[in-house]
């Protein structure tokens, strides 16, 4: 659905961040990339997103080289939740949620029927719609996540892209948003591809991970054929055991010692 081809990239002046790399997004599916700090990991949804362009190579959309499309019409097929997201000091939900129709419409036009069907669904769908004439900046980290979330879901997209969709939560946010993604991708078919730091988290909540060391994809498929106590000790110098739940049959890691 989305490939990357002999991508390189580097900020000017300073050497590569992500080296002659190759990746295949499955349709459909909810991809994880993983890797310690400073491998790549969020550089390369970057440029997969269309938010940075790459210095050689390209990214495609199907068949279409993505530097060949308008940014607005990108942003009709996929949306993105980054790390670190600003809102305006009084925005209710509601007024946030609004702005993922701006790729099919414009700013300054109000919205029609099918614009509130679309944001009273993406409302539902990350369970705000209670919340939707509340500030976003009196919002808990969770709920603040949730919103924007709801974001790219009022774009339709049919990819949504993460970048560490969990960070400064607790676990029982981390969970929730993580079920939230989980269930956009079972009833809607939507493809989604994130960052995370927890391995056990991008086992239990993905179809195919992807690990990144120093700019280059080490390993990638399935969690039971990717993860293993050799990977993760090469890649983050961790010793540790693999087990399997019984009741699930899932792989999860326990880390003992650094190496």
């Amino acid at each position: 659905m989305i490939r990357g081809e002999k991508l390189s990239f580097n900020y000017k002046g300073e050497k590569n961040i992500i080296n002659d790399l190759n990746i295949d997004i499955k349709e459909g599916e909810i991809t994880t990339i993983i890797g310690p700090n400073g491998s790549g990991k969020s550089t390369l949804l970057s440029l997969l997103c269309a938010l940075n362009k790459s210095k050689t190579g390209h990214v495609y959309l199907g068949d279409i080289n993505m530097n060949n499309l308008k940014y607005k019409d990108i942003a009709k097929i996929l949306a993105t939740v980054h790390q670190q997201n600003s809102v305006p000091k009084d925005i209710k939900v509601e007024e946030l949620v609004a702005y993922g129709r701006y790729p099919h419409k414009g700013y300054f036009k109000s919205n029609n029927k099918e614009d509130k069907n679309i944001i009273k669904w993406a409302l539902e769908c990350t369970g705000l719609d209670d919340l939707k004439h509340k500030g976003v900046m009196n919002l808990s980290g969770g709920e603040r996540q949730r919103a924007f979330i709801s974001m790219a879901l009022a774009q339709k997209p049919k990819i949504l892209f993460l970048d560490e969709p969990t960070t400064y939560l607790d676990i029982f946010h981390q969970i929730e948003i993580l079920e939230i993604v989980k269930k956009l991708n079972k009833d809607n078919g939507l493809t989604v591809v994130m960052v995370l730091h927890d391995i056990n988290q991008a086992i239990k909540y993905s179809h195919n991970i992807v690990v990144m060391k120093d700019g280059k994809i080490v390993k990638e498929g399935k969690s039971e054929n990717v993860i293993d106590e050799n990977l993760l000790k090469e890649v983050y110098k961790v010793n540790g055991v693999i087990n399997k739940c019984n009741e699930t049959g899932e792989i999860y890691f326990i880390p003992k010692t650094i190496c």
